[in-house]
């Protein structure tokens, strides 16, 4: 099958990459791959229509700045494509592999994803910077809350570490039946996937450990909700935006009884550490 390749550019501080994906899948979208500051799409080439696409407000918002783009691209063997693009990833003492991947004999966490079209491979900064917070933290017979949790990478390697359940949230309807999935590949039992948002933590409480790797918006809204379901004295742990948005998340953790401790930062993005007071 053929396809379209669209891109949209310059979008930091303008779009939300949730609305515009959730715009893009009304009109026949089936993928999307998120960037730094660009989110590309893609749809069967009998699907597409540039005047439909033109019609929604913020894609022709984008066009008349120059920041849209089209690219047709002809048929292939997607998985071969994807298989010879996906590398494996070692971070620390954790190995996050594919299904064509050899396990590797040095490390202390082998993960098994089928990534297919969610976030969290371990290639992006954020989701590597996660992990690295989970390598470095004690466990052992924690409650973890995993939200935007992509493909549960982060929710499964808590429970090699010895967490004793794991609730893991993500709002995409890819990312919910992947996650089930790579938990079943890994032969996790104690990690409970929902489909949903942080609406559903009603359903939830006394956490002792947060991760929430999302986005700058949805952290600023989510955070008093995320505060009112972590015990007193329980860490939480942001990524998902860049350095320059660490004093926002800062002044609304401090506002919701969040106590900031320390952050790293690669490529600009950052991924930071609060306790509750």
């Amino acid at each position: 099958m053929d396809y379209y390749k669209i891109q949209f550019k310059n979008l930091k501080d303008r779009f939300l990459p949730e609305i515009l994906i959730a715009q893009l899948a009304e009109i026949g979208f089936e993928s999307f791959e998120e960037e730094e500051d660009k989110l590309t799409a893609y749809i069967q080439a009998p699907d597409f229509s540039l005047d439909t696409l033109l019609s929604v407000d913020n894609f022709r918002t984008l066009n008349e700045s120059s920041d849209l783009s089209k690219e047709f691209i002809k048929a292939q063997n997607w998985n071969a494509v994807w298989e010879s693009n996906y590398d494996a990833v070692t971070i620390g003492s954790c190995h996050i592999r594919a299904p064509f991947h050899e396990p590797s004999s040095n490390a202390e966490f082998n993960i098994l994803l089928n990534p297919k079209m969610a976030f969290g491979t371990a290639h992006h900064e954020t989701t590597a910077m996660m992990i690295e917070f989970v390598l470095d933290m004690d466990c052992v017979g924690k409650r973890f809350l995993d939200m935007g949790s992509g493909t549960a990478v982060l929710a499964i390697l808590a429970s090699m570490k010895n967490a004793s359940e794991i609730i893991a949230i993500d709002n995409d309807e890819w990312a919910y039946p992947n996650a089930v999935e790579n938990c079943k590949l890994n032969e996790i039992s104690n990690v409970e996937s929902v489909l949903g948002d942080a609406s559903n933590l009603k359903n939830y409480d006394d956490f002792d450990v947060i991760l929430a790797n999302i986005n700058k918006n949805i952290l600023l809204r989510d955070i008093k909700y995320y505060s009112q379901v972590l015990k007193t004295g329980g860490e939480i742990y942001f990524s998902g935006f860049y350095e320059d948005d660490l004093n926002d998340i800062k002044k609304e953790c401090s506002e919701n009884g969040l106590s900031y401790k320390k952050f790293q930062s690669k490529n600009k993005w950052v991924a930071a550490k609060f306790v509750k007071q």
